[in-house]
């Protein structure tokens, strides 16, 4: 009952943040940690907050259970975060950083792959189930609620229900990796209208392209 009222207690902390806060955005890029990760499709939230990061010219530190850095973009605070948990346990750094750097609820989002979308595509929601995915069914768990934020990245489903695994662990084919880059701005992009514009305008703005 005690942790229950201490967990209540945070997120009614979280609710109460000061207005200065709300100029502040946590940026989530699911992804495994490790070389031999970097290049397959389940890391496309790393692939995105890289990006991002690359862009702004600002380096990542390991800090707790992330890699983290952060940047400003006309008057906003972008706060970029790798999750160095496994994938199914993305939720503990998401909400760890979340209420450390006192960034309210709405002002979370969460990049990762979808194998219901086409390549390339990108949609944002508010709120919704994981679809499946163990780092956002840990996501809500942490947070204890589905209304926050995620931009899934679309990566096709060639492999078919039969090796879904094999799928989102292997590497971009040759036409993904070329197309890529581009990709990545896009999104980088639906990122920066997200803290500026607000997720209604972001999703009239980038869901579908």
């Amino acid at each position: 009952m005690l942790f229950l009222f201490l967990q209540m207690f945070s997120f009614l902390k979280w609710f109460k943040t000061p207005p200065l806060a709300m100029q502040k955005f946590l940026i989530v890029g699911l992804g495994n940690i490790g070389q031999q990760y970097e290049a397959t499709r389940h890391n496309i939230g790393f692939a995105v907050v890289d990006a991002l990061a690359k862009k702004y010219e600002v380096d990542f530190e390991s800090v707790k259970s992330a890699l983290k850095t952060q940047f400003r973009h006309k008057g906003k605070t972008f706060v970029l975060i790798k999750p160095t948990t496994l994938m199914n346990r993305s939720g503990k750094a998401v909400r760890y950083w979340a209420l450390k750097e006192r960034i309210p609820l709405q002002n979370i989002l969460v990049i990762t792959d979808d194998l219901h979308l086409p390549f390339g595509s990108i949609r944002i929601r508010t709120k919704g189930s994981p679809g499946g995915h163990n780092g956002l069914k840990d996501v809500e768990d942490q947070l204890n609620t589905p209304h926050y934020s995620r931009l899934r990245f679309g990566i096709g489903q060639e492999g078919g229900s039969g090796n879904q695994v094999d799928f989102v662990l292997g590497e971009w084919n040759a036409e993904e990796a070329n197309q890529l880059p581009e990709r990545l701005k896009q999104c980088a992009a639906a990122v920066l209208s997200f803290g500026l514009q607000g997720p209604a305008k972001t999703m009239n703005a980038y869901n579908g392209t």
